[in-house]
């Protein structure tokens, strides 16, 4: 049996905070597609589902064309704010991101990795911006999984790294992450400065504050 240990980390919310870009793109693209700006709250409370997921949600009676339509302008409204102002290299990480993953980077027989609901396309921009895509032995986006919580990019996770999902844990700030790691029979970590309140984390097995403790909680689970 293998030794090794997997934590998958989630980026938007959880990593990074880039929900200003996420938010002014989202007015956009409602804005060209003629629909009524979505609330902030209701647009954090989607995070984490894959783009046209996120949409129904904010506009459940769309036709199914009419939400690809609207995810599409949602596409290009990042890709123009990115061409602007930066995007994800503007979008800071949070306080303890990096030393937290420089730190579990330097244990052998941890091996990290990423589930995210952004594209390959702006993960890999997020890796560039923030010079962290080293860090990370699996990388799973939207592009080719089922969204949140479906446990498809977890699965994933276990069979490029040959991690046992019983040595896995999944990191995230949303009840969708939670609900992905829970399916996919990974230990769960929620996160209290995320794009969720704690309240819908529910599902987590332990919830923590900052990054500072994430390598207790990380023991505690492993123990």
């Amino acid at each position: 049996m293998s030794g090794l240990k997997l934590v998958i980390f989630d980026m938007d919310g959880t990593l990074m905070d880039s929900q200003d870009f996420i938010l002014l793109a989202m007015r956009y693209a409602f804005e060209k597609a003629g629909h009524p700006p979505p609330s902030a709250a209701n647009v954090l409370a989607s995070v984490g589902l894959s783009l046209d997921a996120v949409v129904a949600s904010l506009l459940p009676d769309l036709s199914a064309v009419e939400t690809k339509r609207t995810a599409d302008l949602y596409r290009e409204s990042f890709i123009e704010l990115r061409a602007k102002m930066g995007a994800e290299a503007k979008a800071p990480l949070y306080p303890g991101a990096r030393d937290a993953l420089e730190r579990l980077f330097a244990v052998d027989e941890i091996l990290l990795g990423v589930a995210t609901g952004k594209a390959r396309r702006g993960l890999d921009h997020a890796y560039k911006a923030h010079d962290i895509g080293h860090f990370f032995e699996t990388s799973q986006t939207a592009d080719t999984h089922p969204s949140k919580p479906h446990p498809s990019m977890l699965h994933q996770t276990l069979k490029d790294t040959g991690v046992e999902a019983a040595r896995a844990v999944m990191v995230g700030d949303t009840e969708f992450d939670m609900e992905m790691g829970r399916a996919a029979g990974f230990k769960t970590i929620g996160v209290s400065w995320g794009y969720h309140p704690v309240s819908r984390l529910g599902a987590a097995d332990i919830i923590i504050d900052d990054f500072a403790a994430l390598d207790g909680a990380l023991a505690e689970m492993w123990s």
